[in-house]
């Protein structure tokens, strides 16, 4: 997206001062928009064609010696555009912490257990509808160092990629009622009034008898609706 397209009104600023990484690599001079080229926009979008089958179900693409540690959750949603008109085939890729809140990373060293059922990362590609669906174990809260006492909320990251690799989006969908979110520069870098289009909503009808709890976060691309992204 470029700068001339991005609406402020529901996207976090490129620095926000709470969020101190910001102030170092965020850009402090007016963007200059490049307008794609014709290979950029048609060119191919990496990953389509190798998602497997069990890519989409995270207590189980990790599997060693037995299931992953934590609570079984579904998450689904559908893409949309503003007139909510479906984005098939496109590629939604997710990580995240596991459920003690650790990532299996190297920089990631904080004192909590690594599954080694669990690599927390996946993909999958919207059906007709625009839907995707994940299997997956619901995150930990985790420390991090941008304040004394700082935690992250439980939260998914997710990058989709559309009809060419330009048109990524990348986001965090947060959990109904999780008592980190109005303590997290990150979540409160939104714009106020967009910050709920970032948390998503518990469905019984979503969640399945004796396996898992079932979440839906909607993504709206485009318009007055669109979920925030991250620059």
């Amino acid at each position: 997206m470029s700068e001339q397209r991005m609406d402020w009104t529901s996207h976090p600023p490129h620095v926000h001062p709470d969020y101190k990484s910001t102030v170092l690599r965020g850009p402090t001079k007016p963007l200059i928009a490049i307008d794609h080229r014709l290979s950029e926009l048609t060119g191919p979008v990496y990953g389509h064609d190798s998602v497997g089958p069990l890519d989409a179900d995270l207590t189980k693409n990790g599997q060693r010696n037995g299931e992953p540690l934590g609570e079984r959750i579904i998450v689904t949603g559908r893409v949309v555009d503003e007139d909510d008109r479906p984005q098939p085939d496109t590629l939604v890729e997710i990580w995240q912490a596991n459920a003690a809140g650790r990532y299996i990373h190297e920089i990631d060293q904080h004192a909590a257990p690594i599954d080694p059922n669990f690599l927390g990362a996946g993909r999958c590609v919207t059906d007709g509808e625009g839907r995707y669906r994940y299997i997956t174990i619901k995150p930990g809260a985790y420390p991090w160092k941008n304040h004394y006492n700082a935690w992250r909320p439980n939260h998914i990251h997710l990058s989709l990629f559309g009809p060419s690799f330009t048109s990524r989006l990348v986001t965090q969908m947060y959990f109904p009622g999780d008592p980190l979110l109005d303590l997290d520069p990150i979540f409160n870098a939104v714009p106020e009034a967009a910050r709920e289009r970032l948390i998503s909503s518990f469905a019984i009808d979503v969640t399945e008898p004796e396996f898992a709890l079932g979440y839906v976060f909607d993504i709206v691309l485009r318009g007055p609706q669109v979920t925030p992204a991250e620059d």
